[in-house]
């Protein structure tokens, strides 16, 4: 037996279909006068070609098989470790942009904010921006704390509650705070517990928590200066959270606007894109949702609709497809049925697909001051 040359990448079984097609080629070329051709050279060529073809087809066969086991998998391993799901939701540990020195908020154009921290609890500080309006940028050059505090009661305030991922420093969130300032408002905005250079780690009760301290903050600076909340994908969840609560102290906030809202993290999670290949999958509630109930994560606005006593407004691409159109339609139609919202305005505004504006891009319509003005019933600040 001829010994295999170093090398070589041949086993026995392609040594077999190799020697079988080449025996199968010479046999077919021998009895085949009509043709010519170079038996032996034409032999191996087909010969090689029928081993690469059979590579191939083991190399996909593994690929799936591989493939199936993690798809396969995956439902266990969260069903298992119900907090990999929590760090699915809140996505706190993905920070973008990257190397963002929140601290130095004129690095991202805003040269009319300023940077602090506070206690929500001992030992426990969380980031926060003040963004003053526009038109009060030159006099901001150079300030401190103390000033950007004393100018909180010359026109209204927006608190600002994010969505997940990312900062308070992320881009499509500091357009919105220059829009809005440019019409202005004061924006005050921060970082959830576990969120950019906060500390702590995230939770639902936390983030609610942090938003109560800072509205309170806020309030007590504010005297009878109007106080908006501004909530954006899951920060809806924490602004509806926090104006129940408002309201069942009697205290509710002049107004609620819900940007891109859901109306349960339950039926978020199943209409996610990241569940689209699990969606139909038996068991799906179990392996999936039932881990982020675990987690007591809930964000039930549709519950905290009939505890709101307070002018509510919604945004809503019609292309988003991270919170999908018809979520906020429906909490719009649950709102708008609820008897603790039935003396106050109740407003949805869809925008049209074609506007391209999907999940974090309403800052950019042209019509936006005008809802907002429509809505709040008043002039926007500026143009006073």
């Amino acid at each position: 037996m001829t010994p295999e040359p170093a090398g070589s990448c041949f086993t026995p079984d392609t040594e077999t279909q190799v020697s079988d097609s080449f025996r199968l080629c010479r046999l077919f070329s021998s009895s085949s006068p009509g043709k010519t051709l170079n038996a032996p050279r034409d032999c191996e060529n087909r010969a090689l070609r029928v081993f690469i073809k059979t590579d191939q087809i083991d190399f996909l066969k593994r690929i799936m098989l591989w493939l199936l086991v993690v798809y396969v998998s995956i439902p266990f391993i969260i069903k298992l470790c119900p907090s990999i799901q929590a760090k699915l939701v809140f996505l706190n540990f993905v920070r973008m942009p990257y190397f963002i020195d929140l601290k130095q908020p004129l690095d991202q154009g805003l040269n009319h904010t300023h940077n602090f921290y506070l206690e929500p609890e001992a030992g426990l500080k969380i980031g926060v921006w003040h963004t003053v309006p526009a038109q009060m940028w030159r006099e901001a050059q150079g300030k401190d704390g103390d000033w950007y505090d004393s100018t909180l009661s010359s026109t209204p305030v927006i608190l600002y509650l994010h969505g997940n991922a990312g900062t308070r420093g992320g881009d499509h969130r500091v357009q919105l705070y220059k829009v809005l300032s440019s019409l202005g408002y004061h924006v005050v905005t921060f970082d959830y517990r576990g969120w950019g250079d906060s500390d702590g780690s995230p939770s639902e009760g936390g983030m609610t928590s942090d938003a109560l301290f800072i509205y309170d903050w806020l309030k007590q600076r504010l005297d009878k200066t109007p106080l908006y909340i501004w909530g954006h994908s899951l920060g809806t969840g924490v602004a509806t959270n926090l104006v129940r609560r408002l309201c069942d102290r009697g205290s509710p906030p002049d107004s609620l606007i819900l940007e891109s809202p859901f109306t349960n993290i339950r039926e978020e999670a199943k209409s996610h894109p990241f569940s689209m290949v699990y969606r139909y999958l038996p068991g799906f509630d179990w392996f999936f949702l039932d881990a982020i109930t675990a987690n007591n994560i809930r964000f039930a606005s549709d519950e905290n609709v009939n505890h709101i006593s307070c002018p509510v407004l919604i945004l809503h691409a019609e292309d988003d497809t991270v919170v999908p159109f018809h979520l906020g339609k429906k909490l719009y139609n649950m709102a708008s049925q609820s008897k603790s919202l039935s003396s106050h305005k109740v407003q949805f505004v869809p925008f049209p697909s074609s506007l391209a504006y999907k999940h974090k891009f309403i800052y950019r319509s042209p019509e936006l001051p005008n809802i907002l003005s429509n809505f709040l019933g008043t002039a926007h600040p500026v143009a006073h």
